[in-house]
């Protein structure tokens, strides 16, 4: 099953992706948020839709939305990738690098990308995320998948002189307004036999720029969700997002960064592709 939002911001109605259209399911009377995934939503809205899908209207994608509703916590993987640790200078790392992106930078697929004011090095990074489906604290690895609700796409979009350049940790080079678009949709573990065997890539004004597979990760999802579960509870509804492979612009020679009017599109098999534009920086 696929789970998607759409509509205006702060409006937006659950809704299934299916036979290549968008199901308004507001009738269920939920939606995709916290207490969604703590009671078992996903089994239970599949039971509705059993015997009320014929009920459900088709609901025109005019904005796709984040296919969660306000996460507790956005966390992501740095470095996951040993050729994107290559190619900008750092060590392959012997942990996870943990970094948390605030969830007011959330936004849907369908919005653009706003480089922020003054910004000359916004850069991109397609990455798979996992979408926690209950409570996690100190799960033992044999026992992580248990946890995944489903699996979606993130970029994790980062302005590198904030991130890297000025003092501080990653955190604030990656939590300007859009720099978290999630989605078209929640993908459950059904239709991803195995998310570590996925291709995963991105464009810049269909340009290639990122072409990989989710088996080149470091850190697989069972580790991550056992160690993150240790250093924190994760509550149903976190995202993680696993890292991006190498091609990002820092990692160019010379390096690249985005501008007002390019044309990002990227894409993980198995859950969607999506194109974004870039534009400039307003209140």
């Amino acid at each position: 099953m696929k789970l998607g939002r759409i509509g205006a911001p702060r409006y937006e109605k659950p809704a299934i992706w299916q036979d290549g259209r968008w199901i308004d399911v507001s009738a269920f009377g939920e939606d995709y948020d916290e207490q969604f995934f703590a009671t078992n939503g996903i089994r239970r809205l599949q039971q509705w839709l059993d015997t009320h899908i014929a009920d459900c209207p088709e609901i025109s994608a005019m904005r796709v939305g984040p296919c969660v509703k306000k996460p507790s916590k956005i966390i992501c993987i740095g470095l996951n990738y040993a050729d994107h640790a290559r190619e900008t200078g750092a060590n392959i790392p012997v942990s996870p690098v943990i970094f948390l992106k605030a969830p007011s930078a959330l936004c849907g697929v369908s919005d653009p990308l706003m480089i922020p004011e003054g910004s000359q090095k916004t850069d991109w990074e397609v990455e798979l995320a996992v979408v926690i489906g209950k409570k996690a604290t100190h799960v033992p690895k044999i026992a992580a998948m248990d946890y995944v609700a489903g699996y979606t796409m993130m970029n994790d979009y980062s302005e590198r002189h904030y991130q890297l350049e000025d003092t501080g940790q990653w955190t604030k080079g990656k939590s300007f307004d859009s720099f978290a678009p999630l989605g078209p949709w929640l993908v459950t573990p059904d239709e991803i036999p195995d998310p570590h065997r996925l291709n995963l890539w991105l464009s810049v004004n269909d340009e290639k720029q990122q072409q990989s597979n989710t088996r080149e990760m470091i850190f697989q999802i069972p580790f991550l969700i056992h160690y993150l579960s240790r250093l924190m509870t994760l509550c149903p509804g976190d995202i993680i997002s696993t890292g991006t492979p190498a091609g990002v612009g820092m990692g160019k020679h010379p390096a690249r960064f985005l501008k007002p009017g390019d044309v990002i599109a990227y894409g993980i098999e198995g859950l969607g592709e999506v194109r974004q534009q870039a534009i400039a920086f307003r209140a």
